[in-house]
């Protein structure tokens, strides 16, 4: 390794970045790397209006590509200036005139609009420029969705994992068990079922008590507000949601039938919180089953309007039930995990050490 510092410019698809992917890579750098284009980077999107424009505008973006038909490659000129490299956040580089790399949370991001064969042809041509040194999957489920749509390019495919860092904010001591749901958007996110466990759960153990952090729609307000061991709040600063919310939760059950990654997950971890969720894309790399948290065996699952079609919702309902039991009723093994919890993410691939590991290393090789 060496003692020079790499300027790198990170090139965003949208005006307003809101993963917490990259504020943790911002916060915490690798060795000699400075990172520009940053002052625009709001890590998470708090302010309720702000978030819902945001999202609006994201969503309708795509929605109107596909409508009309319109198929373009996800990918971006880069401002000027004095940097080295480009580091595209899950888009790809228009440009000629520096090497970049990428990383890709999914293979459905290097699209606007439709894929047609077209814009596939559009962005083999990109990653195959002498420019395009690195693409980064964020999982192995991804690596393996860009390996079978572009197998021309699988030299250039390396697997690195977000992270985040370790907590300095310790767990707070409080009575009983609390189970918790966070989510940025309620539906996708298995907010109902979740909730439905809570209602059962809070009801059957004197001790155990629920936190739900979301945009929970009015309906589900109203039809769990006899049940006062289950508390309620909208999107929260993170802040508060760490010193708050983390700080006591024991058990994060949380579905996540839309996720691609989820960062809950690993924010989850970083506090020693155990996870009950459901199997899905790239679930398995994130969740060690048994080990970090349970991963259920997932239904059939349609997409209809805002939410969705369960097959034998019931089923899993008592699957998220039971696996959520065994971790309130066995202290010795929700300790255990929650320890194995902080290890992927002190030590672990999750972990800031192994990610900046790889970062610097691909920096440098694509300078060479």
């Amino acid at each position: 390794m060496t003692d020079k510092k790499i300027k790198v410019y990170l090139q965003y698809p949208w005006k307003f970045p809101d993963s917490p992917y990259y504020k943790y890579l911002i916060d915490n750098p690798p060795e000699n790397i400075e990172y520009l284009n940053i002052h625009k980077q709001k890590g998470v999107i708090i302010n309720k209006r702000f978030f819902w424009f945001s999202n609006f505008l994201k969503r309708n973006i795509r929605r109107f590509a596909r409508v009309s038909s319109l198929s373009i490659p996800n990918a971006h000129l880069s401002s000027e200036g004095n940097y080295d490299l480009i580091h595209c956040c899950h888009c790809l580089s228009k440009n000629k005139d520096k090497p970049w790399v990428t990383d890709i949370e999914s293979e459905w991001q290097l699209y606007l609009g439709n894929r047609t064969k077209k814009v596939k042809e559009k962005i083999k041509k990109i990653f195959l420029d002498k420019n395009c040194k690195k693409i980064m999957p964020w999982t192995k489920a991804t690596a393996e969705e860009i390996i079978k749509e572009f197998p021309e390019i699988k030299n250039k495919i390396e697997v690195v994992y977000p992270a985040v860092p370790v907590q300095k904010i310790k767990k707070k001591k409080h009575q009983g068990i609390n189970l918790v749901f966070i989510a940025r958007y309620f539906g996708a996110k298995g907010g109902p079922d979740a909730i439905e466990v809570f209602d059962y759960l809070a009801k059957k153990y004197d001790n155990v008590r629920a936190i739900v952090v979301s945009d929970v729609p009015k309906c589900i307000l109203k039809k769990y507000s006899k049940n006062e061991k289950i508390k309620f709040y909208g999107p929260i600063a993170q802040k508060k949601l760490f010193d708050e919310i983390y700080a006591i939760s024991d058990i994060l059950v949380y579905p996540g039938y839309s996720d691609s990654f989820g960062f809950a997950y690993l924010e989850a971890m970083s506090f020693g919180i155990p996870i009950v969720t459901v199997d899905g894309f790239s679930r398995k790399d994130v969740i060690n089953d048994g080990k970090t948290g349970f991963v259920i065996p997932r239904p059939e699952i349609k997409w209809a309007k805002k939410s969705f079609l369960i097959n034998n919702r019931p089923f899993l309902i008592k699957e998220l039930i039971e696996k959520t039991e065994v971790l309130i009723k066995n202290k010795k093994f929700r300790e255990k995990m929650s320890k194995k919890c902080l290890k992927e993410i002190q030590t672990g691939k999750f972990s800031i050490k192994e990610q900046n590991k790889k970062l610097r290393r691909i920096y440098e090789e694509a300078l060479k």
